[in-house]
């Protein structure tokens, strides 16, 4: 009996100090508006300064203020009131709470009947037996709710089963609920989606690896089947000259693989600050026979941070697809540009952008994303005589992007415009200043 009582003061305590609160709230904000309290039995007034009640309930209108105490040091203090503004004979539980306003301190009271102390035996038992029942009830219902909400957590789990057995070009059920589970599914059918697409680009990728290295190798044997059966028609020479080029290819594909896995597996870890034009600079060095023509148009202080190594690979893919598509001209140009207000996080100081443009046919642009598959080739000008083992392209994004760059085709009025973007870096002090200086 003790027990009930006490549990419902304390409920009934914490009711009048939220509607005291609440109304102490919109005095400190000058929206005071009625009804103060939102129940027929509680009581509420507002005190000022001066100790007059400026606002109360109808039951107090008129009315000195409730209590005499005062809110303690914790700005709130709750007693027990009996008679006096309340009807003869009935007790209340009054609670006391500071409103501050313009530097001052006001006073409201809430108030609600007390809770009677005596529980009948009767009243105890009907609300022991009805929580009893309600907690049946509610365990009951938990339990079917639980049970139904987990069955799509069921048949997901078991069509991932299916899946680990079969493959991944089956999905998980959706759920008809638009719920937390159906979130899940749709992540996870995304998630096999992007498995299933990598696994397939993989396949494809060891097809297209495995016919790239065959072509070669073929040509190997044949040289060589064809000096054993009329070596005295050949010579080592004649023999190693034949069989040369396609061990040079052969050599270039089997490097460009091992650079790809490099770069899947290892991200780039540190690097250097990099002059680029410095750099353009000593990669056009390599260049002096070209049967093109090379112009160059590179603006000093262009720093970015990065693997030579890697750089020079990224730049020597983009000026030989260039000098073998150009009719005659390749430009190479060098500036800085600002970084996008959206994704400044990417280019904090700006961006470092190079161009590479040729005057030669130029890429439809349906397929300018084409050629940076691995092993792709267009149909124009793109045979196994010219066009590089097929993975130049895409080793030069992969390095782009690995320094979180990137590597496009753009726009141009003739011939392929590529445009490689990196985020600048600030010119440290130990750059020479020849470093610095136009090229």
């Amino acid at each position: 009996m003790t027990g009930a009582y006490r549990f419902a003061t304390a409920e009934r305590r914490d009711e009048v100090i939220a509607a005291g609160g609440r109304v102490a709230h919109q005095v400190e904000h000058h929206q005071l508006a009625a009804p103060l309290a939102e129940q027929k039995d509680r009581n509420v007034q507002v005190v000022d300064p001066a100790g007059v009640v400026v606002a109360s309930t109808p039951q107090l209108k008129g009315k000195p203020p409730m209590a005499d105490f005062d809110p303690d040091g914790r700005n709130m203090r709750t007693g027990v009131v009996c008679g006096g503004v309340f009807p003869s004979g009935e007790c209340n539980i009054v609670v006391a709470q500071s409103a501050h306003r313009e530097g001052q301190d006001w006073t409201v009271y809430s108030a609600s009947p007390a809770v009677p102390r005596y529980v009948t035996p009767w009243l105890a038992g009907t609300v022991v037996g009805g929580a009893a029942l309600m907690a049946l009830a509610i365990t009951g219902l938990g339990h079917r709710i639980v049970t139904t909400s987990l069955k799509p957590v069921t048949a997901i789990r078991a069509e991932l089963d299916r899946i680990s057995e079969t493959g991944a070009d089956r999905r998980v059920p959706l759920p008809p609920s638009l719920d937390e589970i159906h979130d899940l599914a749709g992540s996870v059918n995304r998630t096999l989606a992007r498995l299933q697409a990598a696994m397939r680009q993989q396949c494809h990728f060891t097809s297209d690896a495995s016919h790239e290295l065959r072509t070669p190798i073929a040509a190997i044997r044949a040289e060589v089947e064809d000096a054993l059966y009329a070596p005295e028609d050949t010579s080592v020479p004649t023999l190693g000259n034949a069989v040369l080029s396609s061990v040079d290819r052969l050599e270039a594909i089997v490097d460009d693989l091992l650079t790809i896995a490099r770069l899947e597996v290892n991200r780039p870890a540190g690097g250097e600050p990099i002059a680029l034009a410095e750099f353009v600079t000593a990669e056009r060095e390599k260049r002096q026979n070209s049967a093109k023509r090379f112009e160059y148009a590179l603006e000093p202080g262009v720093v970015v941070n990065g693997d030579r190594t890697l750089l020079s690979r990224l730049l020597t893919s983009l000026t030989d697809n260039a000098e073998r598509h150009a009719a005659s001209t390749v430009a190479v140009r060098l500036r800085r540009a600002p970084g996008p207000q959206w994704d400044a996080q990417r280019f904090p100081h700006g961006i470092a952008l190079l161009e590479v443009i040729d005057d030669g046919p130029g890429i439809d642009p349906d397929k300018r994303e084409v050629v940076f598959q691995r092993f792709a080739r267009l149909d124009t000008a793109r045979d196994r005589g010219t066009g590089g083992t097929g993975l130049g392209l895409a080793i030069a994004r992969q390095i782009a992007e690995a320094y979180d760059g990137s590597l496009r085709i753009e726009d141009s009025p003739r011939g392929a415009r590529f445009v490689l973007r990196l985020p600048l870096h600030p010119i440290p002090d130990d750059v020479p200043n020849e470093n610095r200086g136009r090229t």
